[in-house]
């Protein structure tokens, strides 16, 4: 097959892949945009299998099925609750099978014998890369499904000192192999390494800040598939992990800023560990209950309502409730917003993703940037399972371990009304001080079932 002809298929491959990203921007058009690029990578797969010498056929076909049987099942059964689990187990499994097709490139070419130092050194960093995506990615599965404990796992003082002595074991195993040394005990120990340090990284890493490392493990990546396709000299590799390593970088970059804190000091660990079950102690403080009937009559004669959908609403699965619950109220001549904080959920765009389901138009979500200066002028703002994004501790309590963080502020509202499940706190561990708040009233139970009450009332009124 053509040379050229190969090239201008992984062109157009390319243009599929930038297109596609391009209508990721909205809902409206993610589903086409993840369609194009679908399309895109089906182009470069055809593009690849085209390339002359390529042999093992029946393995090739093997994988695809294999890949096939679990993938698509998988994808088509996951619960919205268990999105970010998916999307971090996925990822690491990329970042796997980069250090296995690094390790075969080893044993093909006898220890990168006669292969120019580049080549070797791409192959190794990948390798490194890889192993570590993998392993921290399997970890973050492991705390998202509560498999593993959320809370920082950590060795204390020594939890850095001991990362960086296992990443100079795996630096100096690949310094070895790129001077000339070709023992595969070598590779074998780079891997290892690797893994372990993966596992180092991630487990002393918090639930709460788990959004921010699924998306530094998939920049992580995407980093080393280019890397990997360097060496391979396969263009279709080198594209496409740069651009999943610089998407991933960039949306690494706003999620810190969006929780205040550094990606040094999240992957230094030690903040955000899983709740105890059971009540917080609120000492002599306590809550105002409400009940449906009382929040409908407060929203039905309200001029502006907000939402704040959080990680309790994709529990509850009540996002087509909550749709019916606004389209009820708009009927009334209610203004109705959703106020979307960048770090709502377990991973990034989670609500986004939640309320497009439910088909709520995308020019009711609002950004935090933008919602912010409504929430004094709003007469009820409902919060579902929405814990640490709307503490005010985060602006006015020092000693709090998420101060800083910028926060929705629905303290300011005239009413607050939360639904939640128990007074336990978010995945951060942190009491919520907005419970407390002479302006909110507590709605316990199902958000779904809680959701569907109010409607009920609603259409009573």
């Amino acid at each position: 097959m053509s040379t050229t002809f190969i090239q201008c298929l992984y062109i157009v491959a390319f243009a599929l892949f930038i297109y596609g990203l391009m209508g990721l921007t909205g809902p409206r058009t993610a589903v086409r945009g993840n369609m194009i690029a679908a399309a895109g990578m089906a182009v470069a797969v055809i593009a690849t299998l085209l390339t002359p010498g390529l042999g093992n056929w029946w393995l090739i076909l093997l994988g695809v099925a294999i890949g096939t049987v679990i993938g698509v099942p998988a994808a088509r059964r996951v619960k919205m609750t268990a999105m970010p689990q998916m999307v971090a187990l996925f990822n690491g499994v990329g970042g796997g099978a980069i250090a296995l097709i690094a390790w075969v490139e080893f044993r093909s070419s006898s220890g990168f014998f006669d292969e120019p130092a580049y080549v070797a050194v791409a192959s190794l960093f990948a390798a490194i890369i890889g192993s570590l995506s993998f392993w921290g990615s399997t970890v973050a599965f492991g705390k998202l499904q509560e498999i593993l404990s959320s809370r920082p796992v950590t060795v204390g003082r020594l939890q850095q000192p001991l990362n960086l002595l296992v990443l100079l074991l795996a630096v100096a195993c690949g310094v070895s192999i790129v001077v000339g040394a070709r023992s595969e005990w070598l590779m074998v120990g780079l891997l290892v390494t690797s893994s372990v340090l993966g596992l180092l990284v991630v487990l002393p890493i918090g639930g709460a800040d788990m959004p921010v490392v699924i998306s530094l493990l998939n920049a992580a990546t995407g980093l080393s598939a280019a890397a990997m396709g360097l060496a391979l000299a396969n263009t279709a590799l080198i594209v496409a992990g740069m651009i999943v390593g610089a998407s991933g970088s960039i949306l690494t970059n706003l999620m810190a800023k969006a929780m205040n804190r550094s990606i040094p000091a999240i992957v230094a660990g030690g903040f955000g560990g899983g709740a105890v079950a059971g009540a917080v102690d609120a000492g002599d403080r306590s809550v105002r209950q409400t009940s449906a009937g009382d929040a409908a009559i407060q929203m039905a004669f309200a001029r502006q309502v907000i939402i704040v959908p959080g990680y309790g609403l994709a529990v509850a699965q009540a996002q087509h409730q909550v749709r019916q619950l606004s389209s009820l109220l708009e009927d009334k001549g209610v203004s109705v917003y959703y106020a979307i904080h960048p770090v709502a959920g377990r991973m990034p765009g989670h609500m986004n993703v939640l309320l497009a389901e439910a088909d709520v138009p995308y020019d009711r979500l609002k950004e935090m940037e933008l919602i912010n200066g409504e929430f004094a002028r709003t007469d009820v703002t409902l919060v579902i399972g929405a814990n640490d994004v709307t503490n005010p501790a985060a602006r006015t309590d020092p000693t709090s371990p998420i101060y800083g963080m910028p926060i929705l502020d629905v303290d300011e509202s005239k009413s607050i009304i939360v639904l939640k499940r128990s007074m336990r706190p978010g995945f951060a561990g942190v009491d919520n001080e907005l419970y407390y708040n002479p302006r909110t009233s507590m709605l316990f139970g199902d958000a779904k079932s809680s959701v569907s009450e109010i409607t009920e009332e609603l259409k009573a009124l």
